[in-house]
């Protein structure tokens, strides 16, 4: 029944309905639509025997359901006014999957006689717009109280729980009156972090750590998914309290286990940049496929893997390599490794054809790129071509580039070769100099020596802009390049190719940006005369968003979860890949460089070519002992080390620094005079 309450205004007397008691042990106090998402949660809670404080719920004024009477009900849970009583809100909006509206509505605690808890009520009824049901529960005096998550939200680990706690009910910490002390458990309880503070000072003990796995547990499995609790242990009996129990309402991504570690690796030396759909399909699975074909010859992976794991992918708009199949991960179980006959045995057939490969390698580059320059040199001019000539250039460069990426990889892993004089990028800084010394326009240069494309990376969009600087055409750059440089330039010659057929197509059809956002099966239809896709016009070219990190896995959703890049165990450095040893100040690579310039950058850009006889060092986060800016730094002697996790962080520009480059270690140079410290 409805009990009525007499409120005296300055109007007069007027009748207000009160409400109506529902028991949480009543079956009905567990629907959230009608007793709100606190109460439904604790009423569920209580039922499956946890914990729960005995307690009801005022449903919201006008409800037609019947129940106790709360008068009765309040002098039952009160004992007549002598218990001190917490009054809540329980608004169908708190405590959802979506939103937990966590201290949106007013709260009174220790609320003595029923002229008070008459109060009470009115104050958290009138802190919402909307009707709302009202939690009432006996007060507790906490001895320690706090926070109980089911999981570790921040790293999206449901084998992990973690409990924030302060003296007292968890009122000061969950309101922000208040820091607590956080301990990180394992779901058995066994603790593995406390912050802050010492852990002799902590404010539960090991056997109340443990007693807070069990509700984390049951919770779980009433629910079905880890819940954020509000708890307290009984300051006069010990007995632990749940006080509140919802979702998580956010969870930290978290990849599957088996996740393939991704980073930019040495593919950002080649693309550096913000790929469209077309760019990625063009030059990302070429790539993909040459280096799955270098790798199944050279017995590193399984042909299985190989054909179901892209060895080179994109996300984002960024071109990422599978750290793994690059071998740039150790393995996780060494030991496991020496058990396994397989990989062993996979080495030992490909030795037979690693050995052939190795003194074949030459001539078949050799070959390669006869044929891939006499292909560009016959080729007619892109508007010359008609639309089964234009599909034929484009079927072609594509199998070229699967070819010539294949023997790079092949010629990079199986041939040495240190003659100076022998790089790519050399030859492209020289080729940059005298163009810039004849007073070439970019385009121009580009058309008359080739060679500097090697120092920008392919766009289909963006016209060719070259480096500011070049380098006179002395030492590195005069002699003749490596098979493996030659197969580079290539590449690079290959890639400029399609730009030139792409820019055809799209010259007959629509702008270039658009038909950038092509994918390659609907290039080939456009290029044969077919039309255009329906929602060409409604597709968006990717926007650089935040720097991709050096290692990551990513999720089911596809969300980029970091993980630490491989690299040395004491974190103090890298990977070296150019001997010697420098000390200079950290730039990057804004404004002039100091005079003993160290550049310290993401990834090795070729743009960056044309600085590295300004610099004293180079540091990278990522890259490869065999990119071009490493092979051309150990021709001019310049100290590089790569592998450096979060570089462009921890050594800010005006940095002192020590590095070298054969060892990777890294130091930096507090004051003048005195020693390095990591």
């Amino acid at each position: 029944m409805h009990t009525e309450d007499i409120e005296v205004n300055d109007d007069g007397p007027r009748t207000t309905t009160a409400g109506v008691a529902l028991p949480l042990t009543d079956p009905r106090a567990r629907r959230a639509a009608l007793t709100g998402g606190k109460a439904a949660s604790l009423a569920e809670a209580a039922g499956a025997g946890l914990p729960v404080l005995p307690g009801f719920v005022v449903l919201p004024p006008g409800t037609s359901h019947r129940g106790q009477d709360l008068r009765d009900a309040w002098r039952k849970l009160s004992a007549n006014g002598s218990t001190p009583l917490i009054v809540r809100s329980s608004s169908a909006a708190e405590d959802t999957e979506d939103s937990s509206m966590a201290g949106q509505f007013t709260s009174v605690l220790d609320v003595r006689g029923w002229d008070a808890f008459r109060d009470a009520l009115r104050t958290v009824r009138a802190s919402s717009a909307e009707p709302m049901a009202v939690l009432v529960q006996p007060m507790v005096r906490s001895r320690v109280g706090g926070v109980l998550f089911g999981a570790d939200p921040v790293a999206g680990r449901t084998d992990r729980l973690l409990v924030s706690v302060v003296p007292g009910g968890p009122d000061t910490l969950v309101s922000g009156e208040r820091p607590g002390t956080e301990f990180l458990l394992t779901r058995h309880g066994r603790l593995l972090r406390t912050e802050p503070g010492d852990p002799a000072d902590r404010l539960l003990h090991t056997a109340e750590l443990h007693r807070l796995t069990t509700p984390a547990r049951r919770t779980r499995h009433v629910f079905g998914r880890p819940q954020d609790m509000e708890f307290g242990f009984d300051e006069e009996t010990g007995r632990l309290w749940l006080f509140q129990s919802r979702p998580i309402p956010a969870m930290a991504p978290r990849p599957a286990r088996r996740a393939r570690l991704l980073g930019p690796g040495p593919v950002a030396e080649t693309l550096p940049g913000l790929l469209r759909p077309l760019e990625e399909d063009l030059w990302v699975v070429p790539m993909a496929h040459g280096l799955a074909t270098a790798l199944d010859l050279g017995g590193t992976a399984a042909r299985h893997t190989l054909r179901t794991t892209p060895v080179v992918t994109a996300v984002a708009g960024h071109a990422v390599a599978d750290l793994a199949l690059l071998g740039m991960v150790p393995p996780r179980h060494r030991w496991l490794a020496l058990l396994d006959p397989l990989p062993a045995a996979r080495r030992l057939g490909a030795a037979w054809r690693v050995g052939r490969l190795r003194s074949s390698l030459p001539h078949l580059a050799t070959a390669l790129l006869a044929d891939v320059d006499r292909q560009l040199s016959e080729a007619p001019p892109p508007s010359a071509l008609s639309p089964a000539g234009l599909t034929a250039a484009l079927r072609w460069s594509r199998g070229a580039l699967v070819a010539l990426h294949a023997q790079e990889a092949l010629a990079g892993a199986l041939l040495t070769d240190d003659r100076p004089g022998s790089t790519a990028a050399a030859a492209a800084l020289a080729a940059l100099h005298h163009g810039r010394a004849e007073g070439l326009t970019d385009a121009q240069t580009v058309a008359a020596r080739p060679e500097v494309l090697a120092l920008i990376p392919p766009s289909l969009t963006e016209p060719p802009r070259l480096p500011a600087r070049g380098v006179a055409g002395t030492g590195p750059g005069t002699g003749t390049p490596t098979p493996r440089e030659a197969l580079r330039m290539r590449i690079r010659w290959v890639q400029e190719f399609q730009v030139a057929l792409v820019r055809e197509v799209a010259a007959h059809s629509v702008d270039v940006s658009l038909i950038a956002l092509l994918r390659w099966p609907e290039l080939v239809t456009v290029a044969e005369g077919g039309p255009l896709p329906a929602d060409l016009a409604q597709r968006r070219a990717p926007q650089e968003g935040t720097p991709l990190p050096d290692a990551f896995r990513l999720a089911d959703d596809g969300t980029v979860v970091a993980r630490r890049a491989p690299g040395r165990a004491d974190g103090r450095g890298g990977q070296g890949v150019s001997g010697g040893r420098a000390e200079g100040g950290a730039w990057d690579g804004t404004g002039q460089p100091p005079r003993d310039a160290v550049l310290v950058v993401r990834n090795l850009d070729p743009a960056l070519a044309p600085l590295l006889p300004l610099l004293t060092g180079l540091i990278a986060q990522t890259g490869s002992p065999l990119s071009h800016l490493a092979v051309l730094a150990r021709e001019l002697g310049l100290p590089v080390v790569t592998g450096t996790t979060g570089a462009v962080d921890r050594y800010p520009p005006g940095t002192r620094l020590l590095l070298d480059g054969a060892t990777g270690e890294i130091g930096v140079r507090e004051h003048a005079g005195q020693g390095a410290s990591s």
